[in-house]
C-alpha cells in the first residue's frame, strides 16, 4: 500500500491516477484516520495529515471506486466513526460511505431549459408519484415511465421534492441525513442521473428541492462531527447557541463559518454540475435569514443572507439559465431583488400573495361572500418589478397537507368529485395558468386528486382514467401557456389589464397582452358564481374580435358540465365598464373561458 499526503485535493473521496485522496474538515480532531472495505476496516492503519484551517488529507492506492469507507476521528481519547460529509453515495442513511465518481453518460447536450416565461412547473414526490405497488416506494425509474404522460400534458419542467439521502425509505425528503448522497430507495445516484437525462431528452427541465435551513434531525453524522460542541449543541457544522433552533430540530447550520457556507455552496453546485439540474428550489429560506422564520419580532441572520447571496451570485454568473427559487413565503421583494439593491438575487419565489387569497375565494362555500378584489390583487401582485419573480399555484406539497387538503376536497369535503368542487378547482388552475408569473401544479392536480398528500399513499392513477377529460382541459390550457399551441403570446408576457370586476354577478375578466407585440392578446373570463349568464357584457377598449379557445365548463371535458353554448365574443358599440365597446358573452356557472384574437 502506498500512502501520500496531498495538499490540493477536493473534499471527500476523490479518485485520480489509480489512487483515492480523502480530505475532511475536522478542526478539533487530535488525529484522523480512514478505513473501509479496502483494509478490513482497520481504524488506524491509514492516517490523514493535518493541513491548514482544520483540514486533513491523505492519498492511498489501497482504495478504489466502489469501496465502502468511514473516517475515524480521535477526540478527547475517543475514536469517533463518521461518514464522509461529502459522500456522493451511502449504503443507507445509517450505513457507510461509498467511493464513487459522478461521471455519467449524458445524451442531453442539445437540451436547453425553456425561458422562464414559458415554464409550467409540475411538482412531484418521487416516492408517491408512480408507485409500482401500494406497499412499494416509488423510484426514479417509476417517474421515468411517466415522463411521456407529462410531455403529452404539456409540462416542460418537473420539480422534485428532496432526494438527498434521508432516514428510512419513506419521507417527504425534508430531513436530509447526507446532503451529497442520493436516496438509495429511490435508485441512488445512477437512477437520479438517468431521470434527468431522460427528462432532458424529451424537453423537460428538472428543478431540485434542497434543504439548507436545517439538517436531519436523525441519522446525521455531521452532529458532533469531530467531537467538539458547546451547550449540548451540534458541533462544528451547527450553531452552538440559541440560533441552532428550528421547527425541524436543533440543527440549523452555522452560516457564520466559512467552511459550512462552502459546504452548502458545493452542494448547490453539485446538482447543477454533476447532475445537470436546471434549477434549485431552496426550502424555507426565511429560516436561513431569520432566527424564527421572519416573525415580526424576529432577529435577522445576516450570515444566512451572505450564504444565499453568494450561491445565487455564482450561479447567475456561471449558469444564467439556471433558475433558483426561494420558498420564503413572507411576501418580500428583497428575496428576488438584485445584489445591487441589497437583495438575495433568487430568480423567483413561491408567492403567498397568490395561493392564500385565491384558495380562500374558491373554497368559500357562499357565492355572495366571495371577494373578487382578493383575486384581482393576487393577479396584479409582483416582486422586484418582474412578473416572473413569483411562482403561482393553488396546490403544493405544503398546501395539501399539514392540516390542509387538496382544493376539491377543501371545497366539498368528502365529495371532491362533485360539480361544485371540480369547477371551482378548475377556476383555481385557470387562474394559475393565465396569471402573470411562473405557474406550478402539484402531482395529480390535473385529474382532481383528492384528500391530502402523505408520503405513505401513492398517487391515485385510477382518477386519471376517470377524469381524463379534465386532464385534457388542463393540458389544453398548459399548451396555450407554453406556446405549444399558437395564438396566446400574451400569456407569456409581463402584462395584465383587469377589464371587468362585478362583485354582484361575481364575474371577473382580464386581458393578458404583450406591450411590445400586441398581436396575440388573451381574454380570460371567470365566473365565481353558480349562476349562468347569457349575452353578458364586458367592456372592451376597441372593436377587437375574440374567438373562443377554451370553455372549461364544456361537456367536452366532463359530461356533468354545462350545455350553455359559448361562442366567440360579439362586440357592439355600447358603453360598459367606462369603455366604448362591449363584448357580449354567454357564461356558464363557475365557468373559465379563454379567448384569443380572431
Amino acid at each position: 500500500m502506498n500512502t501520500t499526503i496531498t495538499k490540493s485535493a477536493g473534499m471527500g473521496a476523490v479518485i485520480n491516477d489509480g489512487a483515492v485522496t480523502f480530505r475532511v474538515w475536522a478542526p478539533n480532531a487530535k488525529k484522523v484516520f480512514v478505513g473501509g472495505s479496502f483494509n478490513d476496516w482497520n481504524k488506524k492503519e491509514i492516517a490523514l495529515e493535518a493541513e491548514e484551517n482544520g483540514y486533513w488529507a491523505v492519498s492511498t492506492d489501497a482504495a478504489s471506486e466502489g469501496d465502502e469507507y468511514k473516517f475515524f476521528i480521535e477526540y478527547n481519547g475517543k475514536l469517533l466513526s463518521r461518514n464522509d460529509p461529502y459522500a456522493f453515495e451511502v449504503t443507507n442513511s445509517d450505513g457507510n460511505s461509498i467511493i464513487r465518481r459522478l461521471d455519467f453518460s449524458w445524451d442531453d447536450a442539445d437540451f436547453k431549459m425553456p425561458s422562464w416565461n414559458e415554464l409550467v412547473i409540475y411538482e412531484l414526490h418521487v416516492g408517491t408519484f408512480n408507485r409500482s405497488a401500494p406497499e412499494a416506494v416509488g423510484t426514479f425509474e417509476d417517474v421515468i415511465t411517466k415522463l411521456p404522460y407529462l410531455k403529452k400534458l404539456g409540462i416542460n419542467c418537473i420539480e422534485l421534492l428532496p432526494v438527498a439521502e434521508f432516514a428510512g425509505g419513506i419521507s417527504w425528503g425534508y430531513n436530509p441525513a447526507h446532503p451529497f448522497a442520493i436516496e438509495q430507495d429511490y435508485g441512488g445516484p445512477d437512477g437520479f442521473a438517468k431521470l434527468v437525462n431522460e427528462a432532458h431528452k424529451i424537453g423537460i427541465a428538472v428543478i431540485m428541492d434542497v434543504v439548507y435551513n436545517h439538517f436531519g434531525p436523525s441519522d446525521v453524522d455531521l452532529w458532533h462531527f469531530d467531537g467538539w460542541s458547546e451547550n449540548d449543541k451540534g458541533g462544528i457544522y451547527f450553531y452552538n447557541d440559541h440560533r441552532s433552533d428550528t421547527p425541524w430540530g436543533d440543527t440549523r447550520p452555522d452560516y457564520g463559518r466559512e467552511e459550512v457556507r462552502q459546504y452548502l455552496r458545493d452542494n448547490a453546485l453539485m446538482w447543477i454540475e454533476k447532475y445537470h439540474c436546471d434549477g434549485l428550489r431552496m426550502d424555507a429560506t426565511s429560516y436561513i435569514r431569520y432566527e424564527a422564520g421572519g416573525l415580526g419580532y424576529d432577529t435577522e441572520i445576516e450570515e444566512g443572507n451572505i450564504l444565499m447571496r453568494d450561491i445565487n451570485s455564482e450561479i447567475r454568473e456561471k449558469y444564467p439559465h439556471v433558475l433558483t427559487i426561494a420558498e420564503d413565503l413572507k411576501g418580500d421583494s428583497r428575496v428576488t431583488d438584485s445584489i445591487e439593491e441589497n437583495g438575495l438575487a433568487y430568480g423567483s419565489q413561491w408567492d403567498m400573495n397568490f395561493v392564500h387569497p385565491v384558495r380562500e375565494v374558491i373554497e368559500d362555500t357562499h357565492d355572495d361572500s366571495r371577494d373578487l378584489q382578493k383575486v384581482v390583487d393576487a393577479l396584479e401582485f409582483r416582486y422586484s418589478n418582474d412578473a416572473f419573480s413569483r411562482i403561482v399555484y393553488t396546490e403544493s406539497h405544503d398546501e395539501v397537507a399539514n392540516g390542509k387538503a387538496r382544493v376539491p376536497e377543501e371545497i366539498q369535503p368528502g365529495d371532491a368529485e362533485s360539480d361544485f368542487a371540480k369547477k371551482r378547482a378548475i377556476l383555481g388552475i385557470v387562474l394559475t395558468l393565465t396569471a402573470p408569473g411562473i405557474p406550478m401544479l402539484f402531482q395529480g392536480q390535473e385529474f382532481i386528486e383528492d384528500e391530502y398528500f402523505q408520503d405513505t399513499e401513492g398517487l391515485d392513477w385510477e382518477k386519471e382514467k376517470k377524469h381524463r377529460g379534465i386532464e385534457k382541459l388542463i393540458g389544453d390550457i398548459i399548451k396555450l401557456r407554453t406556446g405549444e399551441s399558437v395564438g396566446a403570446k400574451g400569456l407569456r408576457s409581463q402584462h395584465i389589464e383587469i377589464l371587468h370586476v362585478n362583485h354582484d354577478t361575481k364575474i371577473l375578466a382580464y386581458n393578458r397582452f404583450d406591450a411590445n407585440d400586441p398581436t396575440e392578446p388573451v381574454l380570460v373570463v371567470l365566473n365565481f358564481s353558480n349562476q349562468e349568464y347569457e349575452n353578458y357584457g364586458i367592456g372592451l377598449k376597441a372593436n377587437e374580435p375574440f374567438e373562443l379557445k377554451i370553455n372549461a365548463a364544456s361537456k367536452i371535458y366532463d359530461e356533468a358540465f354545462s350545455e350553455l353554448p359559448v361562442d366567440s365574443v360579439e362586440v357592439v358599440e355600447e358603453n360598459t365598464d367606462a369603455k366604448n365597446w362591449t363584448g357580449k358573452i354567454n357564461i356558464p356557472a363557475y365557468a373559465s373561458l379563454i379567448f384569443t384574437k380572431a
